[in-house]
């Protein structure tokens, strides 16, 4: 999975604006927030940041 930095610094998680985090052997980004903790697709090098498309972890 190949997402450069200066877009890691502004992605969010759109359920509940927390950062996220970046798991390159799972191709996911997971939300730092405990409340919520969705855990979000990469396709293709694309991020998937759809609620209905992410998972609990």
């Amino acid at each position: 999975m190949k997402i450069d930095d200066w877009l890691m610094e502004i992605l969010t998680c759109p359920a509940c604006k927390s950062p996220l985090r970046a798991s390159a052997e799972a191709e996911e980004l997971t939300c730092t927030s405990a409340e919520c903790g969705l855990v979000y697709p990469v396709r293709d090098d694309i991020p998937v940041l759809l609620v209905d498309e992410a998972r609990k972890p």
